[in-house]
């Protein structure tokens, strides 16, 4: 599991580990990992791995460490991540680099060293983290939204990919939860903001008040993904939170009436007589 020393992915190690299973956690602090679990958790099945995620160097080796320690691969979990709040314009070229590299190039790294292993037991669950925002888009969040559109299409290709290989494939999409993710510890903002975007800059200072009061408990959160998991039943797409139900349904809503709307043109580009 990668992006596990805080929010979503610190909460499903732990639940993880009090059932009874071994976890292989990758993180760019295990100190903080482990700090975090505290005296209460059990870390004897614990493997914490600091791990670039860019790097695909380390996450093979992360992955060889884990199948020698425990003797096979089960379940990979992708939830490392950011946010990033500002608008595009705003949106500086290494500000795309770290959040593509972090969110696509890093989530592709582990399913390339991850997937031979599934494939040569012929067994598996890859469950990657998205957003509800890797389905709709909202003004201000568009590069956040661009890696987790990208995470949606990658894994959507996947699973189709390895179903008759005994490879499940799953993509969470979470709303708000009560983590870190809105505190300016999860949180980037552009390093240069203009004063052409009011209405951001007042979505920003509301998002940050958010901290704390988000509807979704990533207890119930951690707990419904391992349960969907442990069954191995259920639709491609995990949503979690009524506000992410909402959300997606609007966009579902909105898109019937686009092509609905373009029901009749749509045929027009066609060759005649095709």
């Amino acid at each position: 599991m990668t992006g596990t020393s805080r929010g979503l992915g610190l909460e499903l190690v732990a639940q993880l580990l009090r059932r009874g299973d071994q976890v292989a956690a990758t993180t760019r602090s295990t100190e903080r990992l482990l700090s975090a679990l505290g005296d209460g958790v059990d870390t004897s099945r614990l493997l914490p791995l600091t791990v670039d995620l860019r790097d695909e160097d380390e996450v093979r080796q992360a992955v060889r460490e884990t199948t020698e320690r425990f003797g096979g691969l089960d379940v990979v979990v992708n939830n490392a991540g950011y946010g990033f709040l500002g608008a595009v314009e705003e949106t500086s070229a290494g500000d795309v680099r770290d959040m593509l590299d972090v969110q696509v190039v890093g989530v592709w790294n582990v399913v390339r060293a991850t997937l031979p292993v599934l494939r040569e037991q012929k067994s598996g669950h890859v469950v990657n983290v998205s957003s509800v925002l890797g389905l709709t888009a909202v003004p201000g969040w568009g590069l956040y939204c661009a890696g987790k559109f990208a995470v949606e299409g990658l894994s959507e290709a996947l699973a189709g990919e390895v179903a008759d290989l005994g490879v499940k494939v799953t993509i969470v999409e979470p709303g708000y939860f009560r983590t870190d993710f809105l505190s300016t510890d999860s949180l980037a903002l552009p390093a240069a903001a203009t004063d052409a975007y009011p209405a951001l800059r007042e979505m920003t200072e509301n998002h940050l008040k958010l901290q704390g009061s988000q509807l979704g408990d990533p207890v119930k959160g951690a707990d419904a993904i391992i349960r969907h998991v442990v069954t191995g039943e259920g639709p491609l797409r995990l949503l979690l939170g009524s506000d992410a139900h909402a959300y997606a349904t609007a966009k579902v809503d909105a898109l019937r009436a686009n092509l609905d709307a373009t029901t009749q043109t749509a045929a027009a580009t066609d060759h005649a007589g095709a």
